[in-house]
């Protein structure tokens, strides 16, 4: 598959390197859900920045996602929107639905204002497993 995930702080960033067929995206949603609660993240970054097409299937695609990031306590936001794209899916009258941001960087610092998470540092689950292993004081 032409994607990558990986974990910035409390954040995923999940890169689309090229286009991706019907299935392929059904499997990415999975990934991507699935990575929400393994690290607990607060947030994702999707970067579409590769893609020069995006259809209306990929689209509804990015937005169930978007949704079922939501009901994991995510907050979504797509990056990297080539020109042409943003063209085409206001053309088409396709309802993204969320929050976008111009490249990664403004992606990372919006989840920073928006959520509880940080792209610095420990993850939310690295400070709840340190917080269960730590030692009682003895004094």
């Amino acid at each position: 598959m032409f994607v990558s995930i990986l974990r910035q702080g409390d954040f995923l960033i999940a890169s689309i390197h090229a286009a991706l067929d019907d299935s392929e995206l059904m499997r990415f949603q999975q990934d991507v859900v699935d990575q929400i609660g393994q690290y607990r993240a607060r947030g994702v970054i999707i970067d579409v920045a590769a893609l020069d097409v995006l259809d209306s299937y990929g689209s509804k695609a990015l937005r169930d996602l978007a949704h079922m990031a939501r009901l994991r306590g995510a907050t979504t936001v797509l990056v990297g929107i080539q020109p042409d794209v943003a063209f085409s899916v206001i053309r088409l009258g396709m309802n993204l639905d969320i929050h976008t941001a111009l490249d990664l960087e403004q992606g990372l610092s919006h989840l920073e204002r928006i959520t509880t998470g940080h792209r610095a540092g420990d993850s939310a689950l690295n400070a709840i497993r340190n917080n269960h292993s730590t030692p009682p004081d003895s004094t």
